[in-house]
């Protein structure tokens, strides 16, 4: 197949797992100041949308403008990347809505069965030859999420089921961005991803305006004062929204999806790091033995099928 070897012989796989790592770091960092404000620091999940990518969608434009020209940022298919944006945004709806529910290392467990499904996309509707040992890195690494979530404890409740519906979201996003957006420019899919948080994020505040919606909590759509300590906090997490969406974007496009979504598994130690940080939530035995095996899932996932699967 022409068009796979031509696209693996330009794979950057050093650049897409350092790429990953770092994002997961940023996403983790965000995601835990997300929880410690109490699910947005009293703000709802819509204004939060629209108030962290209002912020980050200039700094992004500007910059990418000076850097790369208005030329690279043309779009070449705005459709597949309204549905890589779409796919995204409902991911992090339930996810985010998840995180006041679970602890941070339950919640990151859960999403993190998401290589599973990478894996699976990739072989099926990416073209990618998945080797043996990268399928040994993904059971290693969903028996490692067994071990921190722990069958029949807390994780396991119908909240659980959130962060993995938001891996089955992500994956799908990350198959179109290998697939259908490979050759878009990393900024533009960024400003994609981030145009429609703000429009989700008017439009869920517009409907609870107008038809007086009786939402409470992270999903309430009403807007809320704040103040320079919340706009201080979100606009932390503009920037870390950014590096997250332009770092995806990177990642995915540089290395294959199988390859890049083990190293996703990152997510789980550093959220773990997090909790204990911020929560106070110690792993145990068993959770340390967990993120071990995550870290060897990395390790085997990296090793490339040595013949090409036709």
């Amino acid at each position: 197949m022409t068009g796979r070897s031509d696209k693996t012989s330009q794979d950057n796989v050093p650049l897409g797992v350092a790429t990953i790592v770092g994002t997961v770091l940023a996403l983790s960092l965000g995601d835990a100041l997300i929880k410690s404000l109490g699910g947005g620091g009293g703000m709802g999940l819509w204004q939060l949308f629209a108030v962290r990518s209002a912020l980050a969608v200039p700094v992004l434009l500007i910059a990418a403008l000076v850097v790369f020209g208005a030329r690279r940022l043309v779009p070449r298919s705005m459709a597949w990347i309204m549905i890589r944006s779409a796919l995204l945004a409902c991911m992090w709806i339930a996810y985010y809505v998840s995180l006041p529910l679970l602890p941070l290392a339950v919640a990151a467990a859960a999403y993190y069965t998401l290589p599973l499904f990478i894996v699976a996309f990739a072989a099926v509707f990416g073209g990618e030859a998945v080797g043996r040992m990268q399928w040994v890195g993904v059971v290693l690494g969903f028996l490692g999420i067994l071990l921190v979530l722990r069958p029949g404890g807390e994780a396991f409740q119908w909240a659980a089921l959130l962060p993995i519906f938001s891996a089955v979201l992500y994956a799908a996003a990350m198959i179109l961005t290998r697939t259908k957006c490979l050759h878009e420019h990393p900024a533009t899919l960024a400003l994609g991803l981030n145009a429609t948080f703000i429009v989700l994020g008017i439009a869920g505040l517009l409907v609870g305006s107008l038809f007086h919606v009786d939402a409470s909590g992270f999903l309430t759509t009403s807007w809320t004062a704040m103040s320079s300590v919340e706009w201080r906090n979100v606009a932390i997490l503009a920037a870390l929204i950014l590096v997250a969406s332009v770092g995806t974007a990177v990642a995915y496009q540089a290395a294959p999806a199988s390859t890049v979504g083990t190293f996703d598994f990152a997510y789980v130690g550093f959220a773990l790091i997090w909790g204990a940080l911020f929560f106070d939530e110690r792993p145990d035995t068993f959770a340390l033995i967990g993120i071990a095996l995550i870290v060897l899932a990395g390790l085997l996932a990296v090793r490339r099928p040595k013949t090409p699967m036709n």
